[in-house]
């Protein structure tokens, strides 16, 4: 399908919605379930491009890995830091996570590694990623500082190295993940600020869950010393916070309730403080029984806002920012430019298409109501969330149309069919007391 149609829905909201388990976490277990001791199960895990690649990768590097989809379930038999194949080919599309994730594990192997993707993740920097590398004494290279790289591994010395913390945080996060199983202990000291914290908070209580702990000063400085994985029977993957955003959005623009299920407002991924953002426009958010209630406002209100530590969440504040009483203005994402499109110029670009005022800064943009958006076909750029965020304009005004609605597939397959589910009238959930 080449371009897909939204109807608005004229009514306000009274829907109960799942979304899938989330793509950070399945694809950090996947990583540190590959590295620990035996079996561990994940259930719940996301399957969508992103995920796959990352299990695909892991198969060609000669781990046993089961897939049962039906069930939510991947199974990884681990290797104690072990890499079975001297040699590997690994084509990981356009998923960041598994560039970075993946280049910084087969450091820890014993043969020749190439990591490749498509045309935009080899327009997507990793320069960063292989200096630091390079300064624990492992051999990477890349001609043009991205995609693709190869990795002549003899297992990971360790020391002291220095990580740039502005550009992308799963550069440290892929750095942490495999530290344990260097040689010698390993120090990484963060330059500059760091983005998008809350995944490395993430990524920090993953380790932890499997048996790892580091020692750090704040965001600046970690300290890992030689230590394993442990595996788990079953480790429980949260549903995503990043495509929950989306159906937690939707009320602002349409009134009523959504009720998201299986995800709490305790959960260890950094989206989930998009909630915050929605109550500062005027939406309330309440516990309820196995999820998160989002109910819209009588007046959404616009907002000043520095979302550096939830860039992924920017394109959906972006799709409901016209629909405020006063302008918007995201702050602090630069690092937007250099993930599956440059995303500040792509929401410019979109928003504008629609009549939507916009300017346009080098870390954000400011969005200023408009009464009257336009009809319009919405480009995505090939990007997940350029898709999913804009669909939400087409609940709110006839005739938008999203163009290559197929990319959702990288992290969230079924997304316009959840969004479907919005249609529906469900009974009042019942609020925890």
């Amino acid at each position: 399908m080449n371009s897909l149609a939204l109807t608005p829905i004229p009514h306000p909201l009274a829907a109960s919605v799942r979304v899938p388990g989330s793509k950070s976490l399945t694809n950090r277990a996947l990583l540190i379930a590959a590295l620990a001791d035996g079996l561990t199960t994940l259930t719940n895990a996301l399957f969508s491009d992103d995920s796959r690649y990352f299990a695909e990768s892991l198969v060609r590097l000669g781990f046993q890995v089961q897939l049962e989809e039906d069930e939510h379930k991947m199974t990884v038999v681990g290797l104690g830091g072990r890499i079975p194949s001297s040699r590997a080919e690994l084509f990981i599309g356009n998923s960041g996570t598994t560039s970075r994730f993946l280049t910084a594990m087969l450091t820890l192997g014993q043969g020749d590694y190439v990591l490749d993707g498509n045309a935009r993740m080899r327009e997507r920097p990793i320069a960063d990623l292989l200096a630091t590398l390079r300064q624990l004494g492992a051999q990477v290279e890349s001609s043009t500082g991205c995609p693709p790289v190869s990795v002549k591994a003899s297992g990971l010395p360790g020391g002291r190295a220095t990580i740039a913390g502005n550009l992308s945080s799963q550069f440290l996060s892929g750095l942490l993940l495999i530290a344990p199983y260097a040689q010698a202990p390993v120090e990484l000291v963060v330059t500059g600020e760091l983005n998008s914290k809350p995944y490395v908070d993430m990524t920090l209580a993953v380790m932890s869950d499997f048996g790892v702990g580091v020692e750090r000063d704040g965001y600046e400085r970690f300290r890992i010393a030689p230590q394993r994985y442990h595996s788990h029977a079953e480790y429980v993957i949260e549903s995503d916070a990043s495509a929950a955003s989306y159906f937690f959005a939707a009320p602002a623009l349409l009134g009523g309730t959504v009720h998201i299920r299986d995800i709490s407002r305790r959960s260890r991924q950094g989206d989930i403080d998009f909630l915050d953002v929605l109550i500062q426009m005027g939406c309330t958010v309440t516990e309820a029984d196995h999820g998160i209630e989002v109910t819209g406002p009588a007046e959404l209100r616009g907002l000043d806002v520095d979302m550096r530590d939830i860039p992924d969440t920017a394109q959906t504040l972006a799709a409901i920012a016209p629909f405020a009483s006063s302008p918007t203005i995201i702050r602090g994402i630069a690092s937007a430019r250099v993930k599956e499109t440059d995303r500040v110029s792509a929401m410019v670009t979109e928003l504008r298409r629609m009549g939507v005022t916009v300017d346009e800064y080098p870390d954000g943009l400011k969005i200023y109501p408009c009464a009257d958006l336009h009809p319009a076909s919405i480009q995505t750029y090939d990007d997940h969330r350029m898709a999913m965020a804009f669909a939400l304009v087409g609940l709110k005004v006839p005739g938008v149309q999203i163009e290559n609605p197929g990319c959702v597939s990288k992290t969230f397959p079924n997304y316009f069919e959840v969004v479907e589910e919005l249609r529906s009238q469900e009974p009042e959930v019942r609020i925890q007391k």
